[in-house]
């Protein structure tokens, strides 16, 4: 694999943004989810039971356990560590000197203190993925911030690799599953028919893309397919083009996605793992700048071997394709007939037979990047340089084994014979760091629901039990004319939840007899999580005397038969009572608050006014009621802005730079290696080097020839 200087710098920038859009979304609903009115307040997960601090740590892992020593309650203290958590990634995106590994190191602890107390609200997949990615990003990024010192790079591809793997389980036990589970609708090709209406939060796109025809859909799975289940062995091959075409079959799965249905940041988390595929070549090329190879020292032969291979491979694919879906075309239609032409006990043998070889198909490829380093390090000139870089090998390669080691037990959990398998010391190492998700095993869309139509919620309330009025959510169906929502990144977490509350009955969901009880007290911060302008909520002046839930089915609307469109985009029918009529001191609301054990006889910390309390109180006033996409829309144009601006700027300075240094003769000196000089010199971005340190870095790379080049380029990038 080539230079991943570039990608790894990328990766690193997008992770700090994504960490920033997942500690605002959070901090904007923490209130109404873990506040003291909330629905589920995160005290109750912190019983306080006389334990040292110490044993309180290792049973639950979260810096909420400090609150009480700092003066600060639960709220206080879990929204006081979002801000810093959002201050600090926004600050790190940017500031390159920021995108450090104690600093990632921070942001996945505090991401995993707000885990540890989320309960159902943050039991969702992409989060575990956020803290499994984030703690790879502690041991990808550099070490700048110890007194200026920067590690060394030659295990740089090593640490980069478990990305790779990460984007190999996500996406290969995303596709597996589907088949597994034996859905109708997947293993029928019909997954998409119903989809695009039945999804969480679906956009405006969704509704047009339902209208598709259903040969088209049916295609589409097929490709579905193709992407999750194929394309990620392509990941791990040795040749640099399969793994371009991977990453562009897998962009584009991610972008459909993002266009047709609100999933927060989980598409742009797995597009920014997909980066582990590039190298510095192909970022050049987006840039329209001009690479300078390393002396490729190979043979014609070898290119033409691996070329042969290349359309090989993706002849396969596609031959397997067509026998596998049975496609056809039907050129007198236009269309094209694809049905599923094997069965399930096949393909239940072909997960036996290719999970183990994936396995170690991901040794050899962890292999090549650690002897390929180790050669690195040996070539080091130095005696000094090459035992600090081999250090550093042998620290960060034993980590990268070690993470890749117990990563086989969650993804072997596809096929059972395989998981059972595992080497039990393995296991042993998953159970012991489990509960810091350090790996986790995916599988997203196992099964399609809504097949005989979408299920809703609907919550109306009154106050005389004659007249009811709906409340409406901001984000999720409700009003059958109001369009669906464009909200990506941000993730509605309530939202969320009444979708999966609508699959089942009310006591598979007891935070929804919480949810009535809060609405039937009027607390403001929960009024909030469904309308954050709150005199847009129907019983903003008094809360409602009677509340009760209805479930309906809802479709998507159709086209006209004249093919123009309808005025409203649902319809929909009402199915049954979801939950009875309740008012406060109701029987039955009482009798479930306390088989739920929602009735909370603690009382809640006394407010402070010390000095940080006062400052994070003072902060959220200044958001409250603030749209929240809009202020992550808001955030992100920002420093994105400021980061293009940034570097535009940088840009301009080293083309008006004096040209006098240039022309210093040195004997190894090439057109790149000035630049690479001259990049050096101007470095703004805190690579964390003072100048003293950067004219003996300098001078050693003068000296240098063959494997400093990627120290080089490194150097001139920053311009990038």
């Amino acid at each position: 694999m080539g230079y991943i200087t570039l990608p790894r710098r990328l990766f690193l920038w997008c992770m700090a943004l994504i960490y920033m859009v997942a500690f605002v979304s959070l901090y904007l609903q923490i209130p109404g989810l873990y506040g003291n009115d909330g629905l589920l307040p995160a005290r109750w997960q912190l019983r306080y039971s006389g334990k040292a601090l110490w044993e309180q740590l290792l049973s639950s892992p979260t810096l909420l356990w400090l609150a009480p020593r700092l003066g600060l309650d639960t709220q206080t203290a879990m929204e006081l560590l979002c801000l810093l958590g959002a201050a600090l990634s926004l600050a790190a995106s940017l500031l390159e000197s920021l995108r450090d590994s104690l600093v990632f190191l921070f942001l996945w602890i505090i991401y995993l203190s707000m885990y540890q107390v989320g309960q159902v609200f943050l039991y969702f997949q992409w989060d575990s993925l956020l803290l499994e990615t984030g703690f790879l990003c502690v041991l990808i990024a550099p070490v700048t911030s110890l007194g200026g010192w920067r590690a060394g790079r030659e295990h740089d591809p090593v640490t980069f690799w478990l990305a790779r793997w990460l984007l190999f389980r996500l996406m290969f036990a995303s596709g597996v599953v589907k088949l597994t589970s034996r859905c109708p609708t997947w293993w029928g090709l019909t997954a998409l028919t119903y989809h695009y209406e039945t999804q969480c939060i679906p956009t405006p796109l969704a509704w047009f893309a339902h209208q598709l025809p259903v040969w088209w859909h049916k295609l589409s799975v097929v490709a579905t397919f193709v992407i999750e289940i194929a394309a990620p062995f392509l990941f791990l091959s040795p040749l640099r083009r399969l793994r371009l075409g991977a990453f562009y079959m897998q962009v584009l799965l991610q972008v459909l996605i993002i266009l047709s249905g609100n999933y927060n940041f989980f598409n742009l988390l797995t597009l920014t793992m997909c980066l582990s595929l590039l190298d510095d070549q192909h970022i050049y090329f987006w840039l329209r700048k001009k690479y300078t190879p390393t002396p490729n020292r190979g043979s014609s032969l070898w290119w033409w071997a691996g070329f042969v291979v290349e359309i090989a491979v993706w002849a396969l694919i596609g031959f397997g394709t067509v026998t596998l879906f049975d496609l056809q075309i039907n050129w007198d239609k236009g269309t094209v007939s694809s049905r599923t032409a094997f069965t399930f006990h096949q393909f239940n043998q072909f997960l036996k037979t290719v999970t183990f070889p994936s396995v170690w198909l991901g040794v050899l490829s962890l292999t090549w990047e650690l002897v390929s380093a180790m050669f690195r390090c040996a070539c080091v000139e130095g005696f000094f340089k090459r035992f600090l870089g081999t250090v550093q090998w042998t620290v960060f390669g034993a980590a990268a084994v070690s993470m890749f080691a117990i990563s086989l037990v969650p993804f072997t959990y596809i096929e059972y014979d395989s998981n059972g398998s595992v080497w039990p010391g393995v296991r042993q190492g998953y159970d012991a760091v489990s509960r810091y998700q350090l790996v986790n095993s995916y599988g997203l869309f196992r099964r399609m629901t809504g097949v005989g139509g979408r299920p809703e919620v609907v919550i109306e309330g009154s106050m005389d039990k004659v007249t009811w009025t709906e409340i409406e959510f901001m984000y999720k169906p409700g009003n059958l004319s109001a369009p669906p929502s464009v909200i990506t990144p941000h993730q509605p977490r309530l939202d969320w939840q009444m979708w999966f509350a609508a699959l089942g009955t009310h006591t598979h969901s007891p935070w929804f007899t919480s949810l009535m009880y809060r609405l039937l007290q009027g607390k403001t911060d929960v009024i909030e999580l469904i309308q954050s302008d709150v005199s847009q909520y129907p019983f903003h002046q008094q809360p409602p005397m009677y509340l009760r839930a209805h479930r309906y089915k809802y479709w998507f609307t159709k086209t006209l038969a004249d093919g123009s469109y309808p005025q409203r985009w649902w319809r929909r029918v009402y199915i049954e009572e979801f939950y009875p009529t309740v008012h406060l001191g109701d029987t039955f609301l009482e009798s479930m608050l306390s088989q739920h054990g929602l009735k909370d006889k603690s009382i809640p910390r006394r407010v402070s006014e010390a000095a940080v309390p006062q400052a994070v109180r003072w902060v959220r006033s200044q958001v409250r009621g603030v749209s929240a996409p809009l202020l992550l829309w808001s955030l992100l144009f920002c420093s994105i802005t400021l980061c293009l601006l940034r570097g535009q700027q940088l840009e301009i300075t080293l083309k008006t730079k004096p040209t006098a240094a240039k022309a210093e003769p040195k004997p190894t000196a090439t057109p790149h290696h000035t630049e690479a000089k001259e990049a050096n010199s101007n470095d703004k971005d805190g690579l964390g080097q003072r100048p003293e340190e950067r004219k003996e870095v300098d001078a050693e790379e003068d000296e240098r020839s063959g494997e400093d080049n990627e120290s080089e380029r490194e150097d001139n990038d920053v311009r990038d």
